[in-house]
């Protein structure tokens, strides 16, 4: 009875380091996204460039108010900086309006998926680098950004996600 057991589990720890070793590459391209404040940017399963902070700076930086309303807090209005996101992505030279999902990936693995007719609305989906005029900081550091989606019209901010990293558009 305690042979099979043991078998099976020496299996699962083999695996699980096998599994551990294909991902130390994609953890530290991840980090090194995070760290350097870049954003890669994929069509079709194949990333297209990496941007970076005054490449994004220049996408139309605007500041605009948005109250956040959670679950552990009070709803507080708070001031945002960023550009609107579907500035990123044809900023690039992707077209949108053939596209059907836009998904946003987190350092952290938290994912966002958002269809193509939301990030072409207007004034409704920003990528964002400072909160009440203080960059955000990178997860290490405890922050929320470098960089951060907020949807507008997400009444909770439910959808908004942190640590952006990717971005890849279907």
């Amino acid at each position: 009875m305690k042979k099979p057991i043991i078998i099976t589990l020496i299996i699962l720890v083999v695996i699980v380091g096998i599994t551990a070793y294909l991902n130390q590459k994609e953890v530290a391209n991840k980090d090194l996204l995070q760290e350097k404040a870049l954003i890669a940017i994929k069509a079709d399963g194949q990333e297209v460039e990496q941007i970076n902070f005054a490449f994004i700076k220049e996408q139309g930086e605007l500041t605009f108010n948005k109250e956040l309303d959670t679950s552990e807090s009070e709803p507080r209005d708070h001031s945002y900086t960023g550009v609107p996101f579907k500035n990123i992505i044809t900023g690039v030279g992707i077209e949108l309006a053939d596209r059907q999902q836009i998904i946003v990936r987190a350092i952290d693995g938290y994912t966002v998926a958002l269809t193509s007719t939301e990030v072409l609305a207007d004034d409704n989906i920003y990528l964002v680098y400072k909160k009440d005029g203080q960059y955000l900081k990178g997860k290490k550091e405890g922050g929320s950004g470098p960089y951060m989606i907020v949807i507008r019209r997400d009444q909770f901010g439910q959808r908004w996600c942190k640590f952006v990293i990717e971005v890849e558009v279907k």
